[in-house]
C-alpha cells in the first residue's frame, strides 16, 4: 500500500512539472489529464493525446505497482507527463478499479482494507467500440465453397414451423464429423473475391445457431436447437463443428511490422458503402504479416480525368481518408473497424501503412 501511494504521489508531482513541446507525436491542444468515463475506448481516449493514436504504446508508462496496469477503468485518471523531454502518459487508478475487504473481528468494529482489486466489478475499457463487431468476434467463420457446400443440411423440422427456436427438434442429413454432438448452425454469406486478381478468398460462414445431437439413424441425424443468434433456423441451414479458438477481447493498436499495401474487398451487412463503425473486409492477412489489432490507412484511389491540352488520361494522386483496426485475420483476409473516416469508404479502395 505504501508503495501504491508513493508512485501514485510520484505520478501527480510529474503533472505539474514544466511540459516541454513535442509536437512529433502530441495533438495540438491535447489536455493534460483525462478521466475515464464509461462508454470511452482507447482509442477515443488516444486520439485526445495524441496525432496517431495507434502510437499510444510508444509512450504508455506501465506503473509496476498496479496490477494490470494496461487495462484502463471508467473513473481512472490518465496523465499526461514529460521525462526527459519526452511525453509519457500513465494512469492513477479510480473507484471503479478498487474494493474494500471487511475484515471479521470479534468486537462489533470492523476494519476496512483499501486494496486494488484483482477482478474489478467495472469492465475495463475496450480499445474499439466491441458492440460493433461482437457477433463476428464470435461467429465470424470463413471458409471454402466445398466445406460449406458437403457440411449436413437440415431437411425438415419436427414440427410444421418455418422457423426454429430453442428447444426445437430437426432432421439433418451428410457427412457427419465422428463423434461430434454439438454443431453450429451456419447459412451462407457474402462471397469475398480479391478486387486486384479476381481469386475467391473465402465464403462467409455466418452462425445463426446452435444445436445437440439427440440421436441418429445412419447419416438421418435428429438435433435438438439450443440457441439462436440471428433470426432463426430454417431447413436448408449446414452445420459444421464449432470452432475451438480464443476470442480476442482486448485490442492494442499498432502499426504492421512490415509494408502492406491491399484493398477493400467488401462491406459487411451487404452494404455498397462503409462509414465510421462499420466493418469491412480486406484482402490481405496473416500471410503478408498482419495481426489483430493492426492499424492501417485507408485511401481513395485518385479519379481519373482527361488532361484538356493533350487530351490524355490522366489519374490523380490516391488521398488518405481514414483509418481501420484489424480485429480478425484469417491466412489471406482480414475484418477491420472503420475507426475514422472523411469519405464513405467502397470495395477496391486502397489499405496500407499508416
Amino acid at each position: 500500500m505504501r508503495k501504491f501511494l508513493l508512485s501514485l504521489g510520484i505520478s501527480l508531482l510529474l503533472v505539474h512539472s514544466v511540459y516541454a513541446a513535442d509536437g512529433s507525436i502530441l495533438k495540438p491542444g491535447h489536455p493534460d489529464k483525462y478521466i475515464v468515463k464509461k462508454g470511452d475506448t482507447l482509442w477515443d481516449i488516444a486520439s485526445m493525446f495524441l496525432t496517431d493514436a495507434w502510437m499510444w504504446p510508444d509512450i504508455w508508462h506501465v506503473n509496476p505497482d498496479i496490477k494490470n496496469p494496461d487495462l484502463i477503468y471508467p473513473g481512472d485518471t490518465i496523465l499526461l507527463s514529460f521525462v526527459g523531454g519526452k511525453p509519457q502518459l500513465s494512469v492513477q487508478r479510480g473507484e471503479a478499479s478498487r474494493t474494500t475487504k471487511l475484515t471479521p473481528v470479534k468486537s462489533r468494529n470492523v476494519k476496512l482494507e483499501p486494496r486494488v482489486r484483482a477482478t474489478p466489478l467495472t469492465s475495463a475499457i475496450p480499445a474499439i467500440p466491441l458492440d460493433k463487431i461482437a457477433g463476428l468476434l464470435e461467429t465470424g467463420r470463413i471458409v471454402q465453397r466445398d466445406e460449406l457446400e458437403n457440411a449436413p443440411h437440415i431437411v425438415a423440422g419436427e414440427s410444421a414451423r418455418l422457423l426454429f427456436g430453442p428447444g426445437d427438434t430437426f432432421y439433418a442429413r451428410g457427412n457427419w464429423h465422428g463423434n461430434t454432438t454439438v454443431y453450429g448452425i451456419y447459412r451462407k454469406g457474402q462471397v469475398f473475391q480479391d478486387p486486384e486478381t479476381g481469386k475467391i478468398l473465402g465464403y462467409q460462414a455466418r452462425e445463426v445457431g446452435h444445436a445437440a445431437v439427440k440421436a441418429h439413424d445412419g447419416d438421418l441425424y435428429t438435433l435438438e436447437v439450443t440457441n439462436v443468434m440471428e433470426g432463426g433456423v430454417r431447413v436448408g441451414d449446414r452445420l459444421l463443428p464449432t470452432e475451438e479458438r480464443r476470442v480476442e477481447s482486448i485490442f492494442y493498436p499498432s502499426a504492421p511490422n512490415r509494408d502492406v499495401k491491399g484493398a477493400v474487398m467488401a462491406v459487411l451487412g451487404d452494404m455498397s458503402q462503409a462509414g465510421r463503425n462499420d466493418v469491412i473486409a480486406i484482402n490481405r492477412g496473416e500471410e503478408q504479416g498482419l495481426a489483430v489489432g493492426n492499424v492501417l490507412a485507408l485511401q481513395k484511389l485518385g479519379k481519373t480525368v482527361r488532361d484538356p491540352v493533350d487530351n490524355k488520361k490522366v489519374t490523380l494522386p490516391s488521398q488518405r481518408v481514414g483509418l481501420l483496426m484489424l480485429f480478425r485475420t484469417f491466412d489471406s483476409m482480414a475484418y477491420g473497424l472503420i475507426l475514422q473516416t472523411d469519405e464513405p469508404i467502397a470495395m477496391g479502395d486502397v489499405v496500407q501503412n499508416p
